[in-house]
């Protein structure tokens, strides 16, 4: 029999619980007194690994949970393999559904240390990120709202737990990526049938009940609490509650682990003011033990949040923002599959890299595990690549400023010539009516490439960094440095290529900086040279 609880002992819990209320500030205060850590606007650069059961399947594309239960994938034909891939590999979605893909993440090989160490020293990370879970409402933590998670099923380990572990004792700050925003629409194809063949009009396995689980792997578990309830049994009453169910999830996630970062997906807060309240408890937990704010919530808020950075997905800001920001990128559909070409190489990505830092952003590089957790070797190629140039180049990057330009001899018919799907670097149709939309605009490894005088600034103190990012050997043209111009640069003293001693010939007139590109540099990429004076 349960003993009673001293009715004192009550009153004294709940004035502790409503003085804990009142201590905790609300979402718009918080956004009043929030300004970005300096942590974040010093870094510059970070890595993502945005990786789940959906990088188990070789072949389907980045939204395999979904398109695993289409025939017909529509215009969303970056998935159009994931339907028959599944028959072949796990069977029929009628009986094999994407909770067998779940089961069958094993993350083998994943070695969290190993993974951070490489990030860190080798590709030169300043922050990581971890994906927590995706559209799939699959929990890549030890989740305690959700038992479909990585604890219960498949790897039967705590993925964030273990990144988190392994960032911190590589002192680099911790965050973590939500998608579960799309989760009412995004998995409803789980609840089909196939239109044709020898499984027609039978239901796929969205439709199963934690009764239909007895004998099997999954006995005890509920396919609806992984798949949501059939559409023609959700209630308003039932939206309610996932969406608190959510909140939990996230208020969880938020809070058992040293998170300094976090990263929201979709176009404004998920779930609306549910996403307000775990952003709130967020930055309050963190207040609390830092007696500051010093986290990041990044994410696309149309007009913009006083408390959320600007992000933008697979594409760069036009000129320099005035706020630090942060652009993402990937080399593909953000999974590994087989039957999707890296849109990016070592040269893109430096670009990309350096464009960003340019307009005053943060870039962020999604390196794409294989199930297993190891790194593509195709990838380490790329990346070992991007990591030699950046640990040369580190000074005009890191905790580095923009110009009162972000560069000079622009070519300036980007934006219409990435007109057409296949040039795309992430599969949201939505940016095809955007052609002027920052999301999705990113230059890839197939862009007309940069002319050999077009170059980029940042500064550093009182070094303004000019970085010639298609280098030829020769003499190019700076207007932007001329005596004259309307930057007003001061008289240039010397000028230095970064990885040589060699002083590097120019002349300063009223009209440009003629500048000597030398036929020697220390690689094929993107070169940097030191200017003493200008600033």
């Amino acid at each position: 029999m349960m003993k009673s609880i001293p009715f004192l002992f009550v009153i004294i819990m709940l004035s502790v619980t409503c003085f804990s209320q009142e201590k905790e500030l609300t979402w718009e205060a918080l956004g009043k007194q929030y300004q970005i850590p300096e942590w974040f606007a010093k870094a510059r650069f970070g890595v993502w690994v945005h990786w789940g059961p959906q990088a188990v399947p070789e072949y389907g594309g980045g939204w395999y949970a979904r398109h695993m239960y289409m025939q017909d994938v529509g215009r969303e034909t970056f998935g159009k393999n994931a339907y028959s891939y599944h028959l072949k590999r796990f069977g029929h979605p009628s009986e094999a559904g994407y909770k067998e893909v779940a089961n069958a993440w094993k993350a083998g090989k994943l070695e969290t240390d190993s993974l951070l160490q490489y990030f860190t020293e080798e590709l030169g990370a300043k922050y990581f990120m971890a994906l927590a879970h995706h559209h799939d409402n699959f929990d890549n933590w030890n989740s305690t709202y959700h038992e479909w998670n990585s604890v219960n099923v498949g790897p039967k380990r705590d993925i964030v737990g273990e990144f988190c572990k392994s960032a911190k004792k590589y002192n680099v700050p911790f965050g973590v990526s939500t998608h579960n925003e799309r989760f009412f629409e995004w998995g409803l194809s789980a609840f089909g049938a196939d239109s044709t063949g020898k499984y027609k009009g039978v239901p796929y396995d969205g439709y199963l009940t934690k009764e239909d689980g007895k004998g099997t792997w999954w006995e005890g578990m509920d396919p609806s609490i992984l798949y949501g309830l059939p559409p023609e049994k959700r209630t308003s009453e039932w939206e309610k509650a996932w969406k608190q169910n959510w909140l939990l999830r996230m208020k969880d996630l938020l809070t058992k682990y040293d998170v300094d970062f976090m990263w929201f997906d979709g176009r404004g807060y998920p779930y609306g003011d549910y996403g307000k309240e775990a952003f709130r408890t967020f930055y309050n937990h963190n207040l609390k033990k830092n007696g500051e704010i010093n986290a990041v919530i990044a994410g696309k808020i149309p007009g913009g949040d006083p408390g959320v950075v600007n992000d933008i997905e697979q594409g760069v800001e036009l000129e320099i923002y005035p706020e630090p920001w942060q652009s993402i990128c990937s080399f593909t559909h953000w999974f590994y599959k087989k039957d999707d070409p890296s849109r990016h190489d070592a040269r893109s990505t430096i670009e990309l890299l350096v464009d960003v830092v340019s307009k005053n952003g943060n870039f962020m590089l999604n390196v794409e595990l294989l199930p297993d957790g190891s790194i593509p070797p195709e990838h380490k190629v790329i990346l070992d690549d991007f990591g030699s140039w950046l640990k040369l180049n580190g000074e005009a990057i890191y905790a580095s400023k923009p110009w009162k330009v972000h560069g000079d001899n622009f070519y300036t018919g980007l934006i219409d010539e990435r007109s057409n799907e296949s040039n795309l670097a992430n599969a949201d149709l939505d940016a095809l009516k955007k052609r002027k939309s920052k999301q999705f605009n990113n230059r890839t490894k197939d862009s007309q490439p940069y002319g050999h005088n077009e170059v980029r600034f940042t500064t550093k103190g009182d070094v303004l960094y000019v970085v010639v990012m298609n280098p030829a050997e020769g003499k190019i043209e700076l207007p932007s440095l001329g005596i004259a111009s309307k930057h007003q640069p001061k008289e240039i003293q010397s000028i230095k290529m970064i990885g040589s001693d060699e002083d590097i010939e120019f002349n300063q007139t009223t009209d440009n900086l003629l500048l000597n590109v030398p036929v020697h540099r220390p690689n094929q990429y993107a070169t940097v040279f030191e200017v003493q004076g200008a600033l």
